[in-house]
């Protein structure tokens, strides 16, 4: 009842903020204050003016809009080095998994502040909508870049996820966008977009967005035999994959003398099925249900205090309410019905000193303060304080460039009830470099090392039966050399050609593992697991002009061959570990003709065996394609911009696993119809 009546008030505060929002919006509309172009275009450039060593895999503007793309999880599957796990349909778990190291290893930074799980470490990135996004960009090791929180050296692999900045032409004060979406999988998907200048150095924005689908898809259904072989059975219908969710964000962005500001608010709600696995020729009827809601509020300043020192400072509070039930009901398996509340509290100071222009220090201090409560019996309901310290420097040399920085992070813990682990203090260093050779200007070659780890989450830590308060971190050391190779031309036909290439050894140690303990329904978490990771990431892009076409391609290429090394009495010892495919790829078209666009795109992913671990045909999963094909048409109707778009996704209708079996959606098709007032 109290956690219901907590949602209650917050649903109220939250309505009447939004009420008092769109009132301002419509009432500074009227207002005739002007407010040049450049002033609001400074707060995104500002945001850009740093040294960066290490480039990363970006994704932005009108790209986003052409990828065959709903969500950021299906617009990440065309970076290079990226997993993405996908239980099916819009209603089900999608993650990302960078290099093989673990999907809690990677940090979702959104508008430069990450986006936190306590509870289990994952973030569901089908809950965020490309939309409202300016730009996604994925960082190897960590984001080059000195003046940030500490927060941002503390992950393995970071993605970025940038919103939009109000952007007004000519002496425009408001921006309106209505969107409405609509797919053969019984999708209804209205959204709007409206920016808003306030005065000469403020402006704000609004969007919401609905979406609804019955999740009903067909798929063919593989009975696989002890030899490996398969045999299909039938074509059925996926079930259990409906969702209806609610998203809005507002936002104030505002420019200072020598700096910026921004406060954002953003709120999810979702009730959605979770597909069950087909096992056993049982298709439907057998999924969980899965209620959300998710709000953040979080504020940023930037400001040049001297010439020489430049400071910023975040804050965040984030509330998550989860209902889980398990709507199974069988004498072998258990019944689930809890509800979860997370609460998180994040402050950062950041500094930055700039010694010679050509050298760079920065300290910056975080502090986090997370809170876990359920309904579950004997729950520990734990509290996290976790303070985090980061010194860098960053130094460059004529065409040399380094920077190296120490993370300090010191977490303690309490509980009401059980045991708590012990105190947690960890230093870990990071070293970036890169050169540019005088001769070849265009090649840029860099390498870097780092040690970072993860703490267990507060299942791993305090779930019923399973949880262990003794385990440690998770450690990984990665080491990556590559190049980078840019060169524009002049001729007619050929104008820029972009190469990335990267090779890295990865070892990820103490992995957290489950291991059952007496029976299959008593499980415990253990340090057991050590993967040895070496790859290598290919990224190749291009712009040519054909007449009045203008032609990009972009292909990525990953290779792994990441191994089980835990235990050489493993029968698995030095095999493959699960769902991780030797190679897997994806390569894009896009063309532009006048108002018109067109998008090719295809997804590889190579062989690889399931969750088993051992590398035998009965654990062996097919290679799987896709090939996608998008039309875009562009009208002017009464000095308004009205776009078209129409998209077919799986063309070929290849039924595919990405979790082995929880079948993805075959053939389907999308229709957008987007307005610009």
């Amino acid at each position: 009842m109290a956690a219901k009546q907590t949602t209650s008030a917050i649903h109220k505060a939250v309505f009447t903020i939004l009420v008092i929002t769109s009132q301002l919006l419509y009432s500074q509309k009227k207002k005739n204050d002007t407010l040049k172009e450049e002033s609001i275009k400074a707060i995104s450039l500002y945001k850009k003016n740093f040294k960066e060593i290490i480039p990363a895999q970006t994704l932005q503007g009108e790209q986003l809009e052409r990828l065959n793309s709903h969500s950021v999880a299906d617009a990440l599957r065309y970076f290079s080095g990226v997993q993405i796990k996908d239980y099916g349909g819009l209603g089900g778990l999608k993650t990302i998994n960078i290099r093989s190291m673990g999907s809690q290893h990677v940090g979702v930074f959104y508008d430069g502040i990450q986006l936190g799980n306590a509870q289990n470490g994952l973030v569901d990135l089908g809950r965020y909508s490309l939309d409202d996004l300016e730009e996604i960009s994925l960082y190897n090791g960590q984001k080059s870049e000195i003046f940030q929180p500490a927060k941002d050296f503390g992950s393995s692999g970071s993605i970025y996820l940038q919103p939009k900045t109000p952007v007004f032409k000519g002496t425009r004060k408001t921006n309106l966008v209505i969107r409405a979406k609509s797919a053969s999988i019984d999708l209804f998907n209205p959204s709007f977009r409206l920016e808003q200048k306030i005065s000469d150095r403020v402006s704000a924005s609004f969007s919401g967005e609905f979406m609804q689908s019955d999740g009903i898809y067909r798929f063919r259904y593989a009975k696989k035999y002890p030899d490996g072989q398969q045999a299909y059975d039938t074509i059925a219908k996926r079930q259990d994959s409906d969702i209806r969710a609610k998203r809005f964000e507002t936002s104030i962005n505002g420019t200072l003398n020598n700096g910026s500001w921004n406060i954002r608010g953003y709120g999810y709600i979702s009730n959605r099925g979770m597909p069950a696995p087909i096992v056993n020729g049982r298709f439907g009827g057998r999924g969980a249900r899965l209620s959300d809601e998710n709000y953040f509020v979080q504020a940023n300043l930037r400001k040049k205090l001297f010439p020489k020192l430049e400071t910023q400072l975040k804050a965040k509070f984030a509330y998550d309410y989860t209902h889980f039930m398990d709507t199974v009901r069988s004498q072998s398996i258990i019944h689930t019905d809890n509800t979860y509340i997370q609460r998180e509290l994040y402050l950062s100071s950041s500094n930055i000193y700039s010694i010679t222009p050509n050298w760079d220090v920065s300290l910056s201090g975080d502090f986090q303060y997370n809170n876990l409560d359920a309904n579950l019996d004997n729950f520990s309901y734990p509290t996290r304080y976790t303070t985090l310290v980061a010194l860098a420097t960053t130094y460059q040399w004529n065409r040399f460039k380094i920077l190296g920085s120490l993370l300090g992070t010191f977490t303690f813990e309490e509980v009401r009830k059980n045991k708590r682990p012990g105190d947690s203090r960890e230093w870990t260093p990071a070293v970036f470099m890169s050169y540019q050779p005088e001769i070849i200007p265009e090649l840029t070659l860099r390498a870097f090392y780092k040690r970072i780890f993860r703490l267990p989450t507060f299942n791993d830590l305090y779930y019923t039966n399973i949880g262990n308060t003794y385990l440690k971190p998770e450690f990984t050391n990665q080491y990556d050399v590559g190049f980078t190779y840019q060169k524009n031309y002049t001729n007619h036909f050929f104008k820029t050609f972009y190469a990335k290439v990267d090779g890295y050894y990865n070892k990820v140690q103490d992995k957290i593992v489950a291991a059952p303990n007496g029976s299959m329904f008593r499980w415990l978490m253990m340090n057991l697991g050590m993967v040895e990771i070496i790859g290598a990431d290919v990224n190749i892009q291009a712009e040519m002009q054909l007449g009045k076409v203008k032609l990009r391609p972009l292909l990525s290429y990953t290779y792994q061959s990441a191994r089980d090394i835990s235990d050489p009495e493993d029968t698995f010892y030095r095999n493959q570990i699960p769902y991780t495919p030797w190679h897997s790829g994806s390569f894009s078209l896009m063309a532009d003709y006048k108002d018109w666009s067109f998008n090719y795109s295809a997804m590889y992913v190579g062989e690889r065996y399931d969750v088993n671990q051992d590398n035998i045909q009965y654990n062996y999963v097919q290679p799987w394609y896709t090939h996608d094909l998008s039309v875009q048409k562009k009208f002017n109707w009464a000095n308004h911009q009205f776009k078209v778009s129409f998209e077919m996704n799986n063309i070929f209708n290849q039924y595919y696993d990405v979790v082995i079996n929880y079948p993805m959606p075959g053939r389907n098709f999308k229709l957008i119809l987007n307005f610009t007032l």
